[in-house]
């Protein structure tokens, strides 16, 4: 069920969206009506651009909604990626709007019309371009304040839009006072911002689609929170899977000495969830185990001796899960290449013959690993 801080989000985005489906109604009726009276194709270009913001607004509205249902049997980690379709169709919108706006931009430059500017409807689109930049910073703001894309979107949607209409106002005084019409060619070059706009919103929305890492703080954050615990060594591999903005589930890797009994793992783990769940709102739904030796000093000696030689090498960032089985002469263990290397599989390689080179009787299975924390930065 999802929770009081939940709600609170889901109310203020609805309410940060009427406010802007309210005010891109009005400018988008208002310049309609200027723009037919004055015959400017920018205006009328302009107020259908204010319409779609309008028509993304009321996407924001049902996506979060939809977005805030209830977990169910059919889909167990709740809807909160439907926020990520929502944004997608406002990305559609903008771009369809875009190109749009260009074939009609191109028809005025083959049959142009002259404009007949008056100084009230010059003054109007003065007021819009104000009342878009208050609207714009207003609804960015509120959504990166509760994590929503889909407001942030609009929010850079609608400053874009007051820069297309201070143009729109400079043509407009260019025509009034040297009668030098540049309707039809800034037509073009609006349809041009708007649609590297929406291929821009496309890009960014597809990726979190397809499925990105966690914010690196974040998980550089739950990783401390993890290590705080006396008995855990170290802290890796930890795996954050999204679904929709601020909804975690995880999993991490800890390290423990191995003579750490059985019944305090069990306590150790679930008191782990809990501290993470309790400072990041993310689930651990499993925390795996590496166990370091200490009962067995010529184990210890080789973990450490090993341990310098890969670590010497320059993209090598971590060792970790080191186990030696002296029954089958075997070492295995996971390295970590930072993704800054030419060639991590090259880097990878180099490690494991320097290894078979310096120790030709034991056997080395290694993993290469990655570090999350670096791909989200």
């Amino acid at each position: 069920m999802p929770n009081k801080e939940e709600n609170l989000r889901q109310k203020r985005i609805i309410r940060t969206s009427f406010v802007g489906i309210g005010a891109n109604v009005f400018l988008a009726v208002t310049k309609a009506v200027i723009g037919l009276l004055t015959h400017s194709i920018a205006i009328v270009l302009d107020a259908v651009n204010n319409l779609s913001d309008a028509l993304s607004s009321v996407i924001t509205i049902v996506g979060a909604k939809l977005a805030g249902r209830e977990p169910d049997r059919k889909h167990p980690f709740g809807y909160g990626r439907i926020e990520y379709l929502s944004e997608l169709m406002i990305a559609l919108l903008v771009f369809y709007a875009g190109v749009t706006s260009l074939v009609e931009s191109i028809k005025k430059i083959i049959s142009p019309e002259t404009p007949d500017y008056t100084t009230v409807s010059i003054i109007i689109v003065a007021i819009a371009v104000v009342v878009k930049i208050v609207l714009g910073l207003y609804v960015k703001a509120t959504g990166e304040v509760v994590n929503s894309d889909s407001l942030v979107n609009s929010g850079k949607d609608a400053l874009l839009d007051s820069v297309i209409s201070t143009a729109t106002l400079v043509a407009a005084l260019v025509y009034t006072f040297c009668h030098i019409s540049l309707e039809a060619y800034l037509g073009v070059l609006i349809s041009a911002l708007i649609i590297k706009a929406g291929a821009e919103m496309l890009s960014g929305t597809i990726s979190k689609i397809l499925g990105e890492p966690g914010d690196a703080q974040l998980v550089q954050d739950i990783k401390a929170t993890v290590r705080s615990f006396p008995e855990v060594i170290g802290a890796y591999d930890l795996i954050l899977h999204n679904y929709g903005p601020d909804t975690y589930n995880g999993s991490v890797h800890i390290e423990l000495k191995d003579n750490c009994p059985i019944a305090r793992l069990d306590e150790l783990t679930r008191e782990i969830m809990n501290e993470v769940y309790f400072k990041h709102h993310v689930i651990l739904t499993a925390v795996g185990v590496y166990s370091v030796n200490t009962k067995d000093e010529e184990t210890a000696k080789l973990r450490d001796e090993i341990g310098k030689l890969v670590l010497a090498h320059e993209h090598v960032k971590q060792m970790h899960g080191f186990y030696y089985s002296k029954k089958d002469a075997s070492v295995r263990f996971d390295v970590v290449v930072s993704f800054d290397a030419e060639s991590r599989q090259a880097v990878f390689e180099e490690v494991k013959n320097e290894l078979k080179n310096a120790y030709p009787d034991l056997t080395f299975a290694l993993a290469m690993d990655m570090d999350y924390g670096e791909i989200s930065g």
